[in-house]
Order: C-alpha cells, then structure tokens, then sequence
C-alpha cells in the first residue's frame, strides 16, 4: 500500500500543475482575444490580470511543491518505520 503513495502523489501535483498550466492559458488567450478597441486603460487592466494570475499560480506551486515535499518525508518516515519494524522481528 505504501508503494501506490508515490504514484497517487504524482498524479496528483500532474493535476494541479494541469488545472494552473490551463487557468493561464485561458488567461491569455482572454486577454489576446478582447475587444477591438485598444486603450491604455485596457491594457493596463489586461497586464494586472495577468500578473494576478501569474502570481496566484505561482503561489498554488509553490503549495503543490510544499504538499509534495511534505507527503515524501512521511511517506520515506513511515517506510524506514516499517523497515527497522521488520529487521527488529
């Protein structure tokens, strides 16, 4: 059971980087696709969405990197666990 761990969290950190990989290309194509009508005030309003978005993704990896540094070290902990377990019977 232990050893599924590792795959589940990779499939996983793939969906959330997907969903994120997704939300900015969406963004983009958002804001290359808008209005015909080109203002300053609307591309200032497009390059602070855009940088929104980009911070937030930012934050959401570096969480799904945090998550996933935090699963391996109690997944390696309960492995070294069960194996001293296994060498002291």
């Amino acid at each position: 059971m232990i050893r599924n761990k590792p795959k589940n969290l990779f499939i996983k950190i793939m969906k959330k980087l997907l969903t994120l990989l997704l939300a900015l290309g969406f963004t983009f194509a958002f804001v290359a696709c808008g209005g015909g009508e080109s203002s300053e005030a609307t591309e200032e309003t497009a390059t602070e969405v855009v940088e929104e978005v980009v911070e937030e993704s930012a934050e959401a990896a570096e969480e799904a990197v945090e998550e996933v540094v935090e699963e391996a070290d109690s997944t390696a902990t309960e492995e070294v666990a069960t194996e001293e377990e296994a060498t002291e019977e």
